[in-house]
């Protein structure tokens, strides 16, 4: 029997406040008027406007033009980061499914040269994406938000090397039985890559979501914005004697952090146990 070790448990209770501490404290802190924030500072007791400052950030209308709101900008969020990871997880498969199963010559070198993108992040090649997204007018669209972001080699390594330890028993028996490579994908990979998919959904969903410098640059127009660049537009607004929105911006962060939340919270036991499985 395993004895339980109070200095361990003391450290997790300390790491837990540490992560959760900030976080309450901004709860808290946007039930408070901005004046009120202003004022004090941030605050750990509640404030009582808690309907009425999420309300107002979900339905008022706002912005430089007085069109755009919160559900909107959350709206925009979740497509891109949907949207950005499903492509990822799409074009990652068929890409790892070519490489392992498809005997072709340089295919190591074609990996390689798929994997050397890691070290060419989106910040790295900005200003040329930027310049191709432009000249094809897909600035201020869903299609120019995500389609750079999908060139990356993370989801196509994990799925390689998930591929790489599927028997090979398994490809033989479906070739036995008639089943071609588009049946053979479609029947048995994807449905053993469930955990692996729901792993690599987790990491690029949240990746995707956080996403501020790209959409920074990519939409100009307000209909596009998402929440993470609505949070810094509110606090922009400082103008003469005018109070930011203390308070909406709280919520706003707050609004940001609940669907990574809830989407590691729901898919935790598949996004371990697809970084973790060995035995396929």
């Amino acid at each position: 029997m395993n004895r339980v070790k109070p200095f361990d448990h003391l450290i997790l209770l300390f790491g837990v406040f540490v992560m959760v501490a900030p976080v309450v404290i901004a709860f808290m802190t946007s039930t408070h008027e901005a004046a009120e924030i202003h004022r004090t500072g941030l605050s750990a007791t509640w404030g009582g406007n808690f309907v009425e400052t999420y309300e107002k950030v979900l339905t008022k209308e706002g912005g430089f033009t007085g069109k755009i709101t919160g559900a909107r900008m959350v709206m925009n969020s979740m497509i891109l980061g949907i949207g950005f990871a499903v492509g990822k997880i799409v074009l990652s498969m068929l890409a790892a499914y070519a490489i392992v199963y498809f005997r072709f010559r340089l295919g190591t070198l074609f990996f390689w040269m798929i994997f050397t993108t890691l070290l060419l992040p989106l910040e790295v090649r900005i200003l040329p994406s930027y310049e191709v997204m432009n000249k094809l007018g897909l600035t201020n669209t869903y299609t120019g938000l995500i389609v750079p972001l999908l060139a990356s080699a993370t989801g196509t390594f994990f799925f390689r090397q998930f591929f790489k330890s599927v028997p090979d028993e398994l490809l033989e028996a479906a070739r036995i039985d008639g089943a071609g490579p588009f049946k053979f994908f479609i029947d048995v990979l994807v449905p053993l890559s469930k955990t692996m998919i729901a792993a690599i959904f987790i990491i690029m969903f949240v990746y995707g979501w956080n996403q501020y410098l790209w959409p920074t640059l990519m939409t100009t127009d307000e209909s596009f914005f998402t929440l993470v660049r609505g949070i810094k537009q509110i606090l922009l607004v400082w103008i003469g004697s005018q109070i930011p929105d203390y308070n909406e911006a709280f919520a706003l962060a707050i609004l940001a952090m609940l669907p990574p939340v809830m989407i590691v919270v729901i898919f935790q036991r598949w996004f371990i146990k697809g970084l973790t499985e060995s035995d396929k």
